[in-house]
This record gives C-alpha cells, structure tokens and sequence, in this order.
C-alpha cells in the first residue's frame, strides 16, 4: 500500500518507491489548487513506482488525468522520471528551472555513446584506475549501451523564475533558485499561515537540498561542450544560508520525512562541509589527483566496500570539493601533473 500523509492545508506527500535504491522512496507532494492538483516531482520512471502514485492520489481522492500542472525541483530521474507519464495522462504542464531544463534537453538530444565518452574522459582525468574505466570501454566497444536513466526525460513546458511566484490560483507558491545538487535546484516557499499553528514563514518543499539527515550530494553536471569552470559547493553554501534566513515554520523534503528548525539544520550542514575541506587540507599535504582523494574522504562506508556506480559519484564530489579550495585558495593544482593533482598552500 502507498503510504499517503496529510500534512494539512491541502498538502499530501505520498510514498513512490526507487527501484533498487538505499534511499527506499521519494516523497511526491499534492498540492491542492484552484485549478485543480499540482504535483511537486512525480518519482521515479517504473512500473511499481507510476501504481504508487496513482494509487496514493486515489487515496487522496484524486487521480493521475486530474493533475493540473507539474513542478520538478531538479532533473534527477527519481524526481522527474514519472512527468512524460503523468502529462500524458492528464496535459499537466511541466516546470523547471532553466539550468536543469537545458540539462534535461541536451541529455536527450546527444547518444548515449557521446555520454559514455564523456564520462570515460571525466574519469580518466581524475585519476581512476585502469579497472574502473575498462567496464565502460568495454561496454562501448561493444556497442550494446544501455540508456542511462533520465536520457528520454519528459522536455519541460514551463520556466520556473527564481523569486517569482509559480501561477497556481488559490496558492502563494514562490521558488527559490538553490544551486549545488543540480544547478538548477529550486526550493518552493509556500507562503502561508501554518495550518497547525507553528510559528514561521510558512512551509518549504525543499526537494534534495535541505534533509533532515541525508547530506546532499553535490557533484558537477557540465556541459560538455562548455569549459567553464564551475563551483558547485560555493553555489550550495550560498544557497544554502539564504534559506536558513527565510524562516520556514516547516521543511518538506523530497526524502526522509518533514521537519521543523531548518535554521539549525542549515547550521550543520555548513559546518559539516568546513570541517570537510578542513579534512581535506590534511589530506593534500601531499599531491593527490581526484581519485585518490576521494579513496581518502570519509563515506558512510570504507572505499572498498562502496559499490561501482556510487564511487563514480564520489569522485565527482571530490573534484567539487577541489574546486571550492582552489577558488578559496587554499589549493592549487600541481603544474605538469597528469592526471592534475592537487596540493593544499
């Protein structure tokens, strides 16, 4: 059974589940307007996970062809897999931010070849090992590349505007533009008195950005064809700070479950992410390139226990951590290395 909670005031979460996923689900909420619902993320794209929503949004006494419009607050697929689904039962309109929407629109216009290259090239770059690229050239030499999730992702219809509100009649719902666990991760402030009473500024659909005790991953999602050198953790620090100053009377993550006191929670992750880059001072007290300081960052589990996939994305956090030291200066890149490593000054 879908397990569906009333958060009150017109606002349901419902439980759709991840396939093969330690998160377990990602929470999808109703939002009740004029117009009719409106979801904010859809889930997962999976057979289990389109009954789930369906199923939970008869519970709330509703159904898939009557969703008005959609709002996605990042790309990834456990967010914004379903939305080709629900708009095709029901012509919702999609909306996303104009960053994450041009991730989703040149993920769909490139092959999958072009996308292995890309992310054989990152890899190599930063240091992998010879055993950790060779399932990737084999499987393009092979010619038999699956398409990674997110590659079909439905083409938002509509821009979200970072500051404005979102046009849903009867709602006050105005997005926050935080960058860092996509670049265009958007938070959604309801604006509105709490329906239990709590003090505050109303309530915040926070997506990824801000959990009650998941850190979010912060990673680079570039283009390949831009060389721009971006700063992922700096964007998410800041973004983060802004919504410790907004004074929320209640978060709704897109995991775990609803919280209150962001303002102390924004408070931990920012010190979590000094103390790291702290940490990894130490660390470049010798020069390391991408690879080897990610096997020495500390995971929720040793390196060697951590799976295939998840150590690609580790890597990928490392080199942002790399380039918040280096904009800070408190990291240089070692002239004449290949791979590039880095030591601390």
């Amino acid at each position: 059974m879908t397990q569906v909670t009333d958060h009150r005031g017109g606002v349901h979460s419902l439980r759709v589940p991840i396939p093969d996923n330690p998160l377990g689900h990602t929470l999808v909420y109703v939002l009740d307007t004029d117009r009719g619902p409106v979801l904010i993320d859809t889930g997962w794209d999976d057979p289990a996970s389109w009954d789930a929503l369906a199923d939970g949004l008869t519970a709330c006494g509703t159904s898939p062809a009557e969703i008005h419009g959609v709002v996605i607050t990042h790309h990834h697929p456990d967010h914004h897999g379903l939305s080709a689904r629900v708009r095709e039962a029901s012509g919702a309109w999609i909306a996303m931010h104009a960053a994450d929407a041009s991730v989703v629109r040149r993920t769909r216009e490139n092959p999958p070849d072009r996308w292995y290259a890309y992310i054989t090239g990152k890899l190599i770059a930063a240091g992998a090992p010879e055993e950790h690229v060779a399932p990737l050239l084999a499987v393009r030499a092979s010619g038999r590349m699956r398409t990674l999730p997110g590659f079909d992702a439905a083409l938002p219809d509509r821009d979200i505007t970072p500051g404005e509100l979102l046009d849903l009649p009867g709602r006050r719902l105005r997005a926050i533009w935080t960058p860092g666990h996509t670049p265009g991760h958007v938070c959604l402030h309801l604006e509105e008195n709490h329906p239990a009473g709590l003090p505050g500024r109303g309530r915040l659909f926070s997506g990824d950005h801000l959990l009650p005790e998941i850190t979010p991953h912060i990673g680079l999602h570039e283009d390949p064809d831009d060389a721009t050198v971006t700063d992922p953790l700096g964007d998410y620090l800041d973004s983060l700070e802004r919504i410790g100053r907004l004074g929320a009377a209640e978060v709704l993550p897109a995991h775990q479950h609803a919280f209150t006191d962001a303002a102390s929670r924004v408070r931990e992750l920012l010190t979590h992410h000094e103390d790291r880059l702290t940490d990894l001072l130490t660390h470049l007290a010798h020069p390391l390139n991408p690879w080897q300081l990610a096997e020495r960052m500390e995971w929720n589990r040793p390196w060697d226990q951590i799976p295939y996939g998840s150590r690609t994305i580790a890597v990928s956090e490392a080199e942002a951590h790399l380039r918040r030291l280096v904009k800070l200066g408190r990291a240089e890149a070692v002239a004449g290395s290949d791979p590039v490593a880095y030591v601390a000054v």
